[in-house]
């Protein structure tokens, strides 16, 4: 075994997870994924493909109709993305590590900004690449970027820089002037972007605004860039496995290449089932971000109620990410939470060190009344602990 692979750490969000296995009375946050169903129209799209015996390989890139539909929701929100610049992948992570494997060699530097989502940090880990990582900072209890510090850290010698925004676990988001300061240096220093922008959908900010600002909104078609997208979150369809890349022209037919060699093709009848999500965005996504709107609003005001919490709302995401006094070791009280209280939330520090004593509490539920009741079990909880 590699001894990168044994090095790897096991997901702690899981571990918290195990502890709870089994009790049907333990409220659940810890996954990024809301409890809501596929919409039933994408369900029977998927359903009519496998009746007509759509079960066979398809293209290494996708269908050709799927790829000219991301292409065209594309355009609508960031302006134009030809089809020849899109791979069809089997869920976002699958994008993501593609994306590392076509860009990173061992030895090579990346760096990332964290805290942020695991995989980000291990797939070019895995891949035997060297990653520093640039925090982003708490000022007035919101998370922010420090600019100078990430371009300092962007030199000729890093091959990869990294950003997921709107982040996981966070919220925060870039916003337009930072993504054109940073895609120059990176221009300037030949360093590519990967740009996980896959909650760019569930975004709270900027009135009308249909989503997050996008590196694409800023950078040229033959730019260093590589954006990572996924049907999970904005469409509820986080089983599917269904994602696409967005890269320069030259390099979608290496990228299909090297789909091949992980996983073949993507499913027709899922891929079936994005075009029916795609053909229905502008019914499924605002009605979906609009609930979202409303969870976030009534979890951080009952959350910021509590003695001792700390939260702001966030921006973008599905995540509250908070911090409570006196409890500086994440893991440990999300352990003790789910066998004490019957409440479960991810450790901060599941997205680094950086999110050592943080937790972050997904709200995506039908029920909003399943987020007052996950407060008052943690207001009752931590009336319980010792002072002092």
């Amino acid at each position: 075994m590699r001894q990168a692979i044994v090095d790897l750490e096991a997901s702690r969000i899981r571990e918290v997870a195990n502890a709870g296995l089994g009790r049907e009375d333990v409220l659940a946050f810890w996954f990024g994924e809301s409890d809501e169903v596929t919409p039933e129209f994408i369900r029977q799209a998927a359903s009519d493909s496998i009746l007509r015996g759509e079960t066979f390989y398809a293209h290494n890139l996708g269908l050709p109709e799927l790829r000219e539909a991301i292409a065209g929701y594309t355009t609508a929100l960031h302006g134009a993305v030809g089809a020849d610049r899109i791979a069809v992948t089997s869920g976002g992570v699958s994008a993501l590590m593609l994306a590392v494997q076509a860009l990173v060699n061992a030895g090579d530097e990346v760096v990332a900004v964290t805290p942020v989502w695991p995989n980000l940090t291990a797939q070019p880990a895995i891949l035997g690449a060297c990653v520093r990582c640039v925090a982003l900072q708490v000022i007035d209890g919101a998370w922010r970027l420090d600019l100078p510090a990430l371009l300092r850290a962007v030199t000729p010698a890093t091959r990869l820089l990294i950003v997921n925004a709107p982040n996981n676990p966070t919220g925060w988001t870039l916003n337009p002037a930072e993504q054109q300061a940073i895609l120059q240096h990176c221009r300037a220093t030949g360093t590519w972007i990967l740009a996980d922008e896959v909650y760019e959908r569930l975004y709270y900010e900027g009135g009308e605004t249909r989503a997050a600002p996008s590196f694409l909104d800023v950078a040229g078609p033959d730019d260093r860039l590589v954006v990572a997208q996924s049907f999970s979150k904005s469409f509820l369809m986080t089983g599917w496995r269904l994602g696409w890349l967005v890269m320069p022209a030259a390099m979608t037919p290496h990228m299909g290449k090297l789909i091949e060699f992980n996983t073949s093709c993507t499913s027709v009848f899922v891929q079936r089932a994005g075009l029916a999500a795609l053909a229905s965005a502008d019914e499924v996504t605002p009605r979906v971000v609009a609930h979202l709107r409303r969870c976030r609003d009534t979890l951080v005001p009952l959350l910021q109620a509590v003695p001792g919490v700390h939260v702001s709302p966030a921006p973008g995401g599905m995540y509250a990410f908070f911090r409570i006094d006196g409890q500086a070791d994440s893991l440990a009280t999300a352990k003790r939470l789910v066998t004490e209280a019957g409440l479960g939330i991810a450790p901060g520090n599941a997205f680094g060190e950086e999110g050592q004593g943080w937790f972050r509490w997904c709200f995506a539920t039908q029920e909003l009344g399943r987020l007052a009741e996950g407060v008052r079990r943690l207001e009752r909880w931590l009336a319980a602990q010792p002072r002092g």
